[in-house]
């Protein structure tokens, strides 16, 4: 056994690993949601002038703080998310290597430290599909569909991921942990689509219907309700119809027109226009209907990827968990009169912290659980 000493240098490199791989994260985090390759340029950039980041000033979370969180060139104000990714990746890192270095059974797994790899890849993984989510509410297959094939290779490589003794037997059972994944959630919103699939509102009179923009956004009023266009889209693939007497864009009438708008686009029978070329759009609805999906397939398939790492053990848990503390969130902001914060709440970062929870307790709860349970039962 290593001296104590040792163990200090170790959870010091995994904490400083962790802020390096976060400033990489950073990187994906911005880049990915705007189809931007995370290779070229290789170099991180400043979002305001694009001035490429020279080596000593892309020190992790020193130089944010050197620099007081402003570009070195132009100095323009750099988001406080690019600190807190580092600093909350070093502190990810960190956890998971306390938590395998005390890890299992005399003899078994015989180099506990080898989990370290798999998991961080992971919680690298959980990081950057949060960000991107609570910002964009999408998460890149990248994350989703690679996580889940490197999930099934690592298990592979590693049984004790899977608690196996083989290698096949834990990549036959990280198969199985996506595919349990990725069924219970694809029923979910299957299941969820029919029961809410859609939401109607009719009016016995035909509603007075305005649309303006104003740069990248625009106001929507129909009737009496004003509210803004992206309220409407905040995944990105919901469609709004809308039954008009009638409608003008940018002055065009068209009479009884049945028009189906995304986020970016307004189509009416095969003609599209696009919304960011569109000043204006005036006219009367007697019927809007909204699609809605009880979540979406990036949350399908990132459960998928919690299940390749961790198994279906894990999924059933993590998807418990993740329902129970999104239930709680919304109970509190209901409770304060802020409804609206939770439904702008994306359910990829409830699914990634149920994981975690599963990672570093989960087993601890169902063993006090079924004790608890056991002990009730019995006369």
């Amino acid at each position: 056994m290593f001296p104590p000493y040792y163990e200090y240098v170790f959870a010091a490199f995994a904490f400083i690993l962790g802020a390096s791989i976060g400033s990489f994260l950073n990187v994906c985090i911005y880049r990915m949601p705007l189809g931007l390759s995370v290779n070229e340029p290789k170099r991180s950039f400043c979002p305001s002038c694009k001035y490429q980041i020279p080596f000593h000033h892309n020190i992790p979370l020193v130089t944010w703080l050197v620099l007081r969180g402003k570009c070195a060139n132009c100095g323009s104000r750099i988001s406080f998310r690019y600190f807190g990714v580092e600093f909350l990746t070093g502190l990810l890192f960190l956890a998971i290597w306390l938590k395998v270095w005390t890890w299992g059974r005399p003899g078994w797994p015989p180099d506990p430290w080898l989990l370290a790899l798999p998991y961080w890849i992971m919680g690298a993984l959980f990081i950057v599909a949060t960000f991107i989510d609570f910002e964009h509410f999408i998460i890149p297959d990248e994350i989703t569909l690679g996580g889940t094939v490197a999930g099934v290779v690592l298990s592979l490589a590693i049984p004790a991921m899977q608690d196996q003794q083989t290698n096949l037997a834990s990549g036959f059972w990280s198969l199985v942990g996506a595919g349990v994944g990725y069924g219970t959630l694809w029923l979910v919103t299957r299941l969820g689509k029919m029961a809410f699939g859609k939401k109607r509102l009719t009016f016995d009179q035909a509603a007075p219907l305005s649309w303006i923009r104003h740069g990248e956004e625009a106001d929507f009023t129909v009737g009496e309700e004003k509210m803004l266009w992206s309220e409407f889209f905040y995944r990105g693939n919901e469609q709004l119809h809308l039954q008009c007497t009638w409608i003008e864009i940018d002055g065009e009438r068209f009479e009884n027109a049945v028009v189906r708008c995304e986020c970016d686009w307004l189509h009416i029978d095969g003609r599209k226009w696009e919304l960011l070329k569109v000043d204006e759009i005036r006219g009367e609805v007697t019927e809007v209907t909204l699609p809605r999906e009880a979540m979406g397939m990036g949350d399908v398939k990132f459960i998928a990827c919690i299940g390749a790492f961790l198994g279906w053990k894990a999924v059933v848990f993590t998807i418990m968990g993740a329902s129970s503390v999104g239930a709680v969130i919304g109970l509190l902001t209901i409770a304060i009169g802020r409804r609206e914060w939770s439904a702008k709440i994306p359910f990829g970062p409830y699914l990634a912290l149920g994981a975690l929870i599963w990672l570093f307790t989960g087993p601890e709860w169902i063993q006090w659980y079924w004790r608890y349970a056991l002990s009730t039962a019995t006369p």
